[in-house]
């Protein structure tokens, strides 16, 4: 038998999208570079809020301790903890060769998520269709497609959600899954020919399949979430394309599940096992199933899309991909295991993306097409000027109102007279959520965490409650602050000064007070 033909195929431009060397450029290549910019400025505009402070606080711990960080809120070791992954230590690592804090390296890092992402959709994008106009219209769609509520939680892709999360670990993961998906689609289909391709970096043969094996390691050690979907959505794939599993087809994609495994058990910092049963965050994501419709109804035009390619194969990827996903996505809701509803992003992509070539269909364009195309304006309109408007429209240029993305303070009046590693208790929601990320530690941790045993987290958030309450003594409070060696109180307007505080500095912007304790 002769051996395989090789064909080394050459990937161009930072979108990866193979047009002409030195010709025009691709109509994503123009409108990508023009989102990202707008995005960037978007993103850049807007104060880090909300999750951010958790990750700004994962850098400071990497930054002081790269090998042995402490926990990112509390005075306690890290180990354990899925925080540091090796995203989040190569973040640490260039914070302690630039100086740069933890919000600074959460603030670039945004517009360095949002290339990955750009570059990662384009190329999976290619797998499915070779329309040029495809991987622009998937853009348009999975940004405005969603729903008419405003959600900014993190793995949502909107963009309104981008102006909050695109410095997130989440964010890189998501861009890394459609690299992942594109290099595996890629794969499995030259499984099923003699050609056998070569990227470009030579990766051909078996070293691809462990490289591909590494890359959703990386996946999962980054954001383990993101990675359920991203596994989930390789398998559908991979079985769109594989029409036999002949022996040395299912020795490769078993080495890439092998390096895969390897590489994600043999992270040092913490045990990715230890998560399988981990419960600690499904309270809290239970909201977003119960808005799910609301969050996602927009998207419903790619439907009669999937059904016409459903026609064609069933055994088509984003068919298959979309039924993978709903299964995933209902698992969590019928386990009890709530945090899978940040999947929804991995349900919606086949829709919008299948929407996407439908309408990137050269004309003349057929009645039912027309009015698909109708449907789907008229749903980008909607996701535009109910939800994501205000996130490329300043206020000052703003001739109706769109709601703005959220604004909220800077605690650096606050930090700057806090040690770093100093303990803080805090009666406010966003002091809470930032005043970690510059390097003071919380009393109680606002987040379950692996490395924190919950039941003393939660014990810890009760002496918080008591030390807080109207009725507690001084000598209760003086307990709780040798308990946990506090240093700083940070209160809001509301919550009066104990007698025993000395008050060091406030907020002109929300009349909070930082006052000193414990000596």
């Amino acid at each position: 038998m002769s051996a395989p033909n090789v064909v080394r195929r050459t990937v161009r431009g930072a979108t990866a999208l193979r047009g002409g060397r030195y010709g025009r450029p691709t109509p994503y290549q123009v409108f990508g570079a023009l989102f990202w910019l707008v995005m960037t400025l978007a993103y850049w505009r807007v104060p880090l809020c909300c999750d951010a402070g958790q990750h700004a606080a994962v850098v400071e711990r990497l930054k002081a301790d790269l090998l042995h960080p402490a926990h990112s809120m509390a005075d306690l070791p890290g180990e354990g903890s899925p925080y540091y992954g090796p995203y989040a230590v190569a973040q640490g690592a260039l914070a302690r060769l630039t100086g740069l804090s933890g919000w600074e390296v959460v603030k670039l890092a945004g517009p360095v998520h949002l290339v990955v992402l750009l570059a990662g959709l384009g190329r999976f994008v290619r797998t499915i269709s070779p329309r040029p106009w495809a991987p622009v219209w998937a853009l348009v769609f999975m940004t405005l497609l969603w729903g008419t509520t405003r959600i900014l939680w993190s793995g949502y892709l909107g963009l309104m959600p981008m102006t909050v999360n695109l410095g997130y670990p989440s964010a890189l993961a998501i861009g890394l899954t459609f690299w992942a998906w594109a290099w595996t689609g890629r794969r499995a289909h030259d499984d099923t020919t003699s050609v056998r391709f070569v990227g470009p970096s030579g990766l051909g043969g078996w070293w691809g399949y462990a490289g591909i094996g590494a890359l959703y390691a990386l996946i999962l050690l980054t954001h383990p979430v993101t990675a359920a979907a991203a596994l989930t959505g390789a398998v559908a794939v991979v079985a769109s394309r594989q029409r036999g599993w002949r022996r040395g087809v299912a020795a490769r994609w078993a080495l890439a599940g092998a390096v895969g495994t390897a590489v994600a058990l043999a992270w040092p910092y913490y045990d990715v096992w230890e998560l399988v049963g981990d419960t600690g965050l499904d309270a809290m994501h239970r909201q977003l199933y119960e808005r799910l419709f609301a969050n996602s109804w927009l998207a419903l035009p790619g439907l009669p899309a999937l059904w016409v390619r459903a026609r064609r194969s069933a055994r088509d990827p984003l068919v298959l991909m979309f039924l993978l996903e709903c299964l995933l996505l209902a698992y969590g809701w019928v386990s009890g295991h709530y945090t899978y509803a940040r999947v929804l992003w991995a349900v919606l992509v086949p829709l919008q993306f299948a929407l996407a070539v439908e309408l990137a269909a050269p004309r003349p364009w057929k009645r039912a097409r027309r009015v698909l195309g109708g449907v789907a304006a008229a749903g980008v309109c909607a996701g535009f000027v109910t939800v994501h408007a205000g996130a490329v429209v300043p206020r000052s240029v703003d001739p109706v109102g769109f709601a703005q993305p959220t604004r909220w303070p800077s605690y650096d009046w606050a930090a700057r007279h806090i040690g770093p590693g100093e303990v803080v208790i805090t009666d406010g929601y966003l002091a809470s959520h930032a005043i970690a990320g510059y390097g003071p530690n919380l009393a109680a941790p606002i987040w379950p965490d692996p490395a924190l045993d919950e039941r003393e987290r939660q014990r810890r958030a009760a002496d918080v409650r008591a030390y807080l309450a109207p009725g507690s003594t001084r000598a209760e409070r003086a307990a709780v602050v040798r308990r946990y060696h506090v240093r700083w109180l940070l209160l809001t307007r509301w919550h009066p000064v104990p007698e025993e505080a000395v008050v060091v500095a406030w907020s002109r912007r929300t009349g909070e007070v930082l006052a000193r304790v414990g000596g």
